[in-house]
């Protein structure tokens, strides 16, 4: 058996994602077993060996995100999953991987935090996380999806952009949208975009080169070059005391993804140009917009919303344009305000108004956010 064939499957969230990783050809996987993200290994423990793959099932996660990141330079697609706590591990080497240019998918199924939480109970309270969990100047991208048919189409997103960047992508789902099971649709993979690094040649750079994206050289290939998180040139040669350097090498790992918000942002929008109230959202909450959005247009309400499928980088332009048109806009998330203040930071124009709940995997209901669209609404 190798890629799935086209057709019309009954998965959950955490199916699809390792489906859609074996489609887009990721070929190593190393994790440790934590919840909710244990379906993700567990089907890939099956399924990698059957495509000429490896799995392997680490010590804990530290180890396996080095794992990943020496498979990447070994010339694999690779990727990792956990949740909160085995996120929190892997952040140093995250951030390694950010300064060398590596491409790998990290999946985290986030859970009730901090600390160990609620290990079973869905929550979104790693958005912060992920945009500036390693210390430096860096930028993330992080993808979150709302279903099972965008659990499979952004994990292939998450590949396709971890390798035409050379950068750690994050798909940030939760535990809802993880175990979830609804019907979905492969399409044909000769319809699917899949994208593969670029492969140098001699003389090429190994870091920042044009377009601020080098080629990718892997171990074994003939291509001198070191391969280091300390400052470096553009051919992997150590600079740690010239702040020319330093500054030239983290202004291109920054450029390639601040220069390219066009191509990687992707928004789901509803009336924002004709709207009195908007609504932000993204993972499981939004699925709870939708329901509340028709209630309120049956009262004679007019609302909008912008469904977040990219979160980093942050969506300012689509934001922005929500707030030129709404007199307030509503940000449901289950934390404590981590969305909401990049919404506030943005929206200049409207009232911003939390919407948050937390513990116990509670999700904000349909109900609860149509009461917060008609505070101060004129019912009909």
């Amino acid at each position: 058996m190798r890629t799935v064939k086209a057709g019309t499957y009954f998965w959950s969230g955490n199916e699809a994602c390792a489906e859609a990783a074996i489609t887009v050809g990721c070929r190593f996987f190393a994790g440790y077993p934590i919840s909710p993200a244990n379906e993700i290994p567990e089907h890939l423990s099956e399924r990698l060996p059957q495509v000429g793959g490896i799995f392997i099932q680490m010590e804990d996660e530290i180890a396996s995100i080095g794992a990943v990141m020496g498979a990447s330079w070994g010339g694999r697609k690779a990727m990792t999953a956990t949740s909160g706590p085995g996120f929190s591990l892997m952040q140093e080497t995250i951030g390694w991987g950010f300064m060398t240019e590596t491409p790998c998918v990290i999946v985290d199924v986030q859970r009730v935090g901090p600390g160990t939480g609620q290990a079973t109970k869905c929550a979104q309270g790693d958005i912060m996380q992920a945009r500036w969990g390693t210390h430096g100047d860096y930028t993330a991208i992080a993808l979150s999806p709302n279903s099972v048919q965008e659990m499979f189409e952004l994990t292939i997103r998450a590949f396709n952009l971890a390798e035409k960047y050379r950068t750690p992508v994050i798909l940030l789902t939760d535990e809802t949208t993880a175990h979830v099971r609804e019907q979905i649709t492969v399409p044909p993979r000769e319809e699917l975009e899949i994208i593969d690094r670029k492969k140098p040649k001699t003389q090429d750079k190994a870091f920042f080169g044009s377009e601020n994206v080098a080629p990718m050289p892997s171990v074994g290939e003939n291509f001198n070059v070191a391969v280091t998180a300390s400052t470096h040139d553009e051919y992997g040669i150590r600079f740690t005391q010239d702040p020319a350097v330093h500054g030239r090498m983290v202004g291109a790992i920054n450029a390639k993804i601040g220069n390219h918000t066009d191509d990687l942002v992707e928004v789901e929008n509803y009336k924002v140009d004709d709207c009195d109230v908007g609504i932000v959202s993204f993972g499981c909450t939004s699925r709870a917009v939708y329901e509340a959005v028709e209630a309120a247009e049956a009262k004679g309400l007019r609302v909008g919303f912008v469904r977040l499928k990219t979160i980093w980088p942050f969506p300012e332009k689509e934001i922005r344009h929500l707030a030129n048109n709404a007199r307030k806009i509503i940000v449901a998330e289950m934390n404590l305000g981590q969305i909401v203040r990049e919404v506030q930071r943005v929206a200049c124009n409207s009232e911003v108004i939390p919407l948050n709940k937390i513990g116990g995997g509670q999700l904000i209901t349909p109900e609860e956010i149509y009461a917060k669209i008609l505070e101060g609404e004129k019912k009909e």
